[in-house]
């Protein structure tokens, strides 16, 4: 099984960033956590890897639902949203599939939330592509 939503985007980090941010809001996600994945390797342990940042969004109405149907859903969310740095010009956005939720807790009331939340990170993830 696949766990990602993916999409390759032809701009620096920096303005793919920006944009994701912007195309999730669009969607109704809010970003709770930004972790610089690559500043925080650096620090703590000298490893230098390409620009990389974990994005923690989160849409309360979603979340709420989830919450109602699975009260240890809590462990899965927020929806993890990932910019990397491929190259100077090339980005690669992905995100948790929101159907993982409903295979790894097995609880098919989870089944409507999670297809809310894949339709409108993979309609944030198309608009960086178009």
């Amino acid at each position: 099984m696949s766990y990602a939503l993916s999409a390759t985007v032809r701009r620096p980090f920096g303005e793919t960033v920006e944009a994701t941010r912007a195309a999730l809001g669009e969607q109704g996600f809010g970003v709770l956590t930004e972790i610089d994945l690559a500043a925080t390797l650096k620090e703590k342990i000298g490893a230098d890897i390409a620009p990389q940042v974990i994005l923690g969004a989160c849409r309360p109405p979603l979340a709420h639902a989830a919450v109602e149907a699975e009260p240890s859903i809590g462990l899965l969310l927020p929806c993890n949203v990932v910019v990397r740095a491929v190259d100077d010009s090339t980005t690669v956005v992905e995100a948790m599939d929101p159907d993982v939720m409903v295979s790894l807790t097995g609880n098919e009331n989870l089944t409507d939330v999670a297809a809310d939340a894949r339709d409108r990170l993979s309609t944030a993830l198309s608009t960086l592509t178009g």
